[in-house]
């Protein structure tokens, strides 16, 4: 079977992204283990857990916000209608490529502001966000406006959450094998009214 050249290169494509991934993994796993750890505990031993994104992290963010309400956190999306206000006992999880989009950074020091902890997720570890945080958990990706293509070859951000759904897929991970919660435990928690 001869494949077209757009088939072929949507599997150079593949290839290289999958590549990016797994040197983002590398590099997070030796670079920032402990800091996973400890946003793991930090979401762990918060009363509420808040999630909040912008764009395509937003979205990125609200699929580790549903696994952990699958694990039976009481997880709130910032800006849905229902979300309660912050308090002290409370984790916001807050992801940012640059680390200084206004909204997410305002959010960030309203939840500082009330003694709530902040586990940010970004690229930059001197960022206004960062700064915010208590734990900082930095993903070695190009952010959506860096076009130099050092970091990545993909397009405005796209290693930073493809990298920032498996950070959020191991958070839930590590706490999931903490709980010694069963699958079938946690499946009563999925959405029914699809």
């Amino acid at each position: 079977m001869a494949y077209s050249t757009t088939s072929v290169r949507a599997a150079d494509s593949l290839r290289s992204i999958s590549g990016e991934i797994l040197g983002v993994v590398e590099r997070l796993t030796h670079e920032s283990g402990e800091d996973l750890g400890r946003a793991a505990d930090r979401i762990r031993t918060a009363a509420r857990v808040f999630v909040l994104g912008a764009g395509r992290s937003g979205l990125a963010v609200q699929m580790t916000a549903m696994r952990l309400m699958h694990l039976g956190l009481d997880v709130h999306v910032v800006g849905d209608a229902t979300t309660p206000a912050v308090t002290g006992r409370d984790v916001l999880l807050v992801a940012s490529g640059s680390g200084t989009t206004a909204g997410i950074v305002r959010a960030a020091s309203t939840a500082a502001g009330v003694g709530a902890g902040v586990v940010a997720i970004t690229t930059d570890r001197t960022s206004p966000l960062a700064e915010l945080a208590d734990v900082i958990i930095v993903i070695p990706a190009a952010t959506k406006q860096d076009h130099a293509g050092m970091l990545s070859a993909q397009y405005s951000g796209g290693l930073f959450e493809q990298s920032l759904v498996l950070v959020g897929d191991a958070l839930f991970d590590a706490l999931w094998k903490t709980s010694g919660a069963t699958a079938e435990e946690l499946w009563p928690r999925h959405a029914n009214l699809e």
